[in-house]
């Protein structure tokens, strides 16, 4: 959707948001960049599982020589009953918050509850005053977290033209009700310069198709590494690598993944994360990032907003896949090492790394320090037992439910920054998006 659109619809409650949109055009002079890089479930425990893989305890991320931290709440409203919260999120509802400032209930993509109302993102205020915007996901281009900067609608799961006419969720937003259509209709109609990602099906083949809508609206459609490579900076992109999610550059060797404690308390055998070569051919969050930033920079004086996820440190929690959070998180810290030498030579960019939730993985022992006081003791829920590259073991256990995926959990989320004079503290989701709201002088 375009700011026009919000600027003629968003109603009473978002008037001075909308306002301040349309009339307010920032001093181009200065350039001024914000990225936003989102470890989806990216919490302390996935950052110090994956640190002690990838360089040991006493190693360093990239993540780790960024001189600001703070604490992030989150805040999750109920859908029906105003004043009332909700204590575990979900990614629509965080990534709602990042990208509008505003508060929401579980499912929604930057509408709230209740009135459904569109509320702005920072990508459209920044478009409409004239900064470059990218988005870019290692997940479907119309997952929620990605979505909830580009589109607005009552469900993330709303993503096709074929789920708006089967799910009632999607009945208000409709093309044939007024409405603005699927996630992946909005994405193809929207200002982006970039969208970079997974998600192919859902943009579909043929005369209607939001693929065909986004040919029509000038985006130049990127189906592989080499495309991406040879894309012409003079086109806006729709990077579309993927049928689906990315795959993970690591997994458990023979497809293993956390198991349950076996009759009598013996603990599952070690575990060795091997490369997955389902992933290659498709372009790293490196390859992605580095592209996104050179095409975004082209025009002297102009700035620009980028919002890069790391997607399957998610996706692999909720299936109890500890190897391809590492990887995820490996991924994440290489596109960060790139963004901070950037920023060093422009220094009008500000990036800021943080989750949109915490996730179910914790690092444990790798068998319980009480297993030998009689009973055997263990573990409830799943537990992999890693082969460390030092030949030690490291135990991530997960024990949200007895289902077959992971949900997420409630806790404040880490956030890291290079410019530790604008953050610290503790802050809200949307006191982010404060920040790099008034950093870019929308």
């Amino acid at each position: 959707m375009s700011i026009a659109r919000n600027c003629k619809h968003a109603g009473m409650l978002m008037l001075t948001v909308a306002l301040t949109a349309c009339t307010y055009m920032p001093d181009t002079r200065q350039t001024r960049n914000v990225v936003l890089l989102i470890g989806d479930g990216m919490d302390a425990h996935q950052i110090t599982i994956a640190r002690n893989y990838l360089v040991g305890p006493t190693g360093r991320l990239a993540l780790d020589d960024l001189p600001g931290r703070a604490d992030v709440g989150v805040v999750t409203l109920d859908e029906q009953t105003p004043g009332v919260f909700r204590y575990v999120p979900d990614s629509a509802n965080t990534a709602t918050a990042l990208a509008t400032g505003t508060a929401t209930s579980r499912g929604r993509v930057a509408t709230a509850p209740r009135t459904d109302v569109d509320l702005p993102t920072i990508v459209e205020l920044a478009a409409a005053a004239g900064y470059r915007t990218g988005v870019i996901s290692t997940a479907e281009v119309t997952d929620a977290t990605p979505a909830s900067f580009v589109a607005h609608i009552a469900g993330r799961w709303c993503k096709t033209p074929r789920d708006m006419g089967r799910n009632p969720l999607c009945a208000n937003d409709r093309v044939e009700a007024g409405g603005p259509g699927s996630i992946a209709r909005q994405l193809a109609g929207s200002d982006l310069d970039l969208l970079l990602g997974g998600g192919r099906e859902d943009f579909g083949e043929g005369d209607g198709s939001p693929r065909a809508l986004a040919e029509t609206a000038g985006f130049t459609v990127l189906t592989t590494a080499a495309d991406l490579a040879a894309a012409s900076p003079a086109n806006r992109w729709l990077g579309l690598f993927t049928e689906g999610n990315f795959a993970p550059r690591m997994v458990g060797e023979d497809g293993r993944t956390a198991e349950q404690v076996g009759e009598g308390g013996a603990f599952p055998a070690p575990m060795t994360c091997v490369d997955n070569p389902g992933a290659s051919g498709q372009p790293g969050m490196l390859e992605m990032t580095r592209s996104a930033v050179a095409r975004l920079t082209q025009d002297p004086g102009r700035g620009f907003f980028l919002m890069v996820e790391s997607a399957l440190i998610d996706k692999a929690s909720h299936v109890r896949n500890p190897c391809s959070s590492i990887a995820e998180v490996a991924q994440l810290d290489e596109a960060l090492r790139f963004l901070v030498n950037f920023a060093d030579g422009h220094g009008e960019t500000l990036i800021i790394v943080t989750a949109d939730h915490t996730q179910a993985a914790q690092l444990v022992p790798n068998t319980s320090l009480y297993q030998n006081l009689g009973d055997p003791v263990h573990t409830p829920g799943r537990i992999a037992r890693i082969q460390m590259p030092d030949g030690t073991l490291m135990g991530v256990n997960y024990a949200t439910n007895s289902y077959f995926v992971e949900e997420h959990t409630g806790a404040h989320v880490p956030l890291h920054t290079n410019r530790p004079e604008l953050l610290a503290g503790f802050l809200t989701q949307s006191d982010v998006y404060g920040v790099m709201r008034r950093f870019l002088g929308l």
